[in-house]
């Protein structure tokens, strides 16, 4: 029986070695895609150990100060993205800005808007027209006014072409804020925003279509109104959505570095704990 325990025990203690081996033979090679800078497979190396050899806990214990640094290696690699990209995007922004005039009011607003010279409310007193703007961030909007007579109680827009194509948003509630309506003089009053993802759609619709189409903008969800959009209308949201794409496209830059940059004090604070 003593004879039996103790060629069991030789075994598992074979068997041990050979798992530490297999471990550390996996470090290694994880060590090496961190060293080429092939961070996300140096991860997948490290995680593949955690897993297969839960046993080995020095070993387990060097892939974790691994995987900070690889996770620091990865977090500076995309602050050097950021840097190398965020240049030619500001010289994007600073040639599309031209044909927008900056609206902020430093008492109410936090953030502040870009609206395409003609688009500006000075212009369009008491008439139905469509708007569009974007803020600092890259949050594109587009606006169908309605000035009448009597209400229409619209809710939605439509954009269409003679040819069958069309886009369209999705229903805004009437809520007071970005669905509102009121009367003056007489006439009323709409105004429905359509932000962010309600508005992609039909700004993406103007942006791709032949500029020579006559486009059709229906206000839907209430009595039927509708109106033609001029070219310059098509240029403004056309200009908007180049626009908006940039400037959301710089805001998730800032976020991303900032976010890296906030990682790499973290994992420098842990890694100095650990020495």
């Amino acid at each position: 029986m003593k004879i039996v325990i103790g060629l069991l025990f030789i075994a598992a203690l074979v068997a041990s070695c050979g798992e530490r081996k297999e471990a550390q033979k996996m470090l290694n090679e994880a060590k090496v895609l961190y060293e080429n800078k092939q961070f996300a497979a140096a991860k997948i190396a490290i995680d593949s150990i955690n897993i297969l050899y839960p046993k080995e806990i020095e070993v387990r214990k060097e892939a974790l100060t691994l995987m900070r640094l690889t996770e620091r290696g990865e977090s500076e690699q995309n602050i050097a993205f950021c840097d190398s990209l965020m240049p030619i995007r500001i010289n994007e922004l600073e040639n599309l800005k031209k044909g927008f005039v900056f609206e902020k009011d430093p008492e109410y607003d936090d953030i502040g808007n870009f609206i395409w010279r003609t688009m500006t409310i000075e212009r369009n007193v008491e008439r139905s027209y469509i708007r569009c703007g974007v803020n600092e961030d890259g949050e594109m909007y587009i606006t169908s006014l309605y000035f009448g007579g009597s209400p229409i109680n619209h809710t939605g827009l439509k954009f269409s072409t003679n040819n069958n194509m069309f886009a369209e948003t999705p229903a805004i509630a009437y809520d007071g804020g970005v669905n509102y309506r009121f009367k003056d003089n007489g006439n009323t009053s709409e105004v429905v925003t359509y932000k962010g993802d309600n508005c992609k759609e039909v700004a993406n619709f103007i942006s791709i279509i032949d500029e020579k189409l006559r486009v059709k903008a229906e206000y839907t969800g209430g009595k039927p109104y509708s109106l033609y959009l001029s070219d310059n209308d098509k240029k403004a949201i056309k200009a908007t959505y180049e626009l908006a794409s940039v400037l959301s496209e710089i805001t998730a830059m800032k976020k991303e570095k900032e976010k890296a940059e906030k990682k790499i004090m973290l994992i420098d604070e842990k890694l100095k704990n650990t020495n």
